[in-house]
């Protein structure tokens, strides 16, 4: 791994220079730290991953176009977040499973004032999920399913049954991105971290929530019609950010950008 911006004594003295060693997980944590929340403030990032001609997937799944270091990455994300936010199309399609506590950010946890892991937060309208997963049934810190106040009420109920906390954040059957940012963060939950899919993105990108982005640039083409990392109806004006970091290897890109 290597520092690419901002130019550190992490940053190789030429563009022909040996890749660095692998960081240790503690410096991953230091790379990607949430910044300093005043009382009251929250913080939404996302991770997501494409490949150089925009797929954001390869048949429906992440995986393929990720690799090891991507998924340290994932991990240390993961391992400093309150919550992470994530759709039910993705859940369905990636398999989710509770986030588990981890020795290695324990530590970095205690001081932060954060539990042993991060909650999951599960964004739907329909509530069509199965309540009889691991996911909800058996999760380190119950899992959170976010969803409207006109949401199918036998799903509630069933969500409710397998020890989900139900979270409205919408008026219809749907939410409003932003109001779920707000909802979360009033529950002590302010590190926010979403893994999209591109549907969820694309509802936080359009609301004006999303503070920052960490995008892994996969040497890869697929071709093909698979999403963007984004997607949904366009916004106005695009939203411009600023990039705040630069790592790479073997290829890959590890990118990060925040809100200007």
């Amino acid at each position: 791994m290597r520092r690419l911006f901002p130019v550190t004594d992490q940053t190789p003295a030429s563009p022909q220079a040996p890749a660095d060693r692998e960081w240790s997980l503690d410096e991953l944590a230091e790379a990607y730290a949430y910044p300093a929340l005043g009382p009251g403030d929250h913080w939404l990032r996302a991770n997501m991953v494409s490949t150089l001609d925009g797929a954001a997937q390869h048949e429906g799944r992440s995986q393929p176009i990720s690799d090891e270091t991507d998924m340290r990455i994932f991990g240390t994300l993961r391992a400093l977040a309150d919550v992470v936010v994530v759709g039910a199309e993705t859940v369905r399609q990636e398999g989710y499973r509770p986030a588990r506590a981890r020795e290695a950010f324990a530590a970095r946890r205690a001081a932060a004032g954060q539990g042993p892991a991060p909650a999951i937060a599960v964004v739907t309208a329909s509530m069509d999920l199965d309540f009889t997963l691991p996911l909800f049934t058996s999760p380190l810190v119950p899992t959170l399913v976010v969803t409207g106040a006109a949401a199918p009420a036998g799903r509630v109920a069933q969500a409710l049954k397998a020890g989900a906390e139900v979270v409205v954040a919408g008026e219809g059957e749907g939410v409003d991105a932003a109001r779920v940012v707000r909802e979360l963060a009033a529950r002590g939950l302010r590190r926010q971290l979403t893994e999209g899919g591109p549907r969820l993105l694309g509802q936080f990108v359009a609301a004006d929530a999303l503070d920052e982005l960490c995008l892994t640039i996969s040497p890869m083409l697929t071709a093909g019609g698979a999403q963007r990392i984004a997607g949904g109806p366009s916004v106005t004006v695009p939203h411009r950010l600023a990039p705040a970091c630069l790592l790479e290897e073997a290829g890959f890109l590890f990118t990060r950008y925040r809100r200007i």
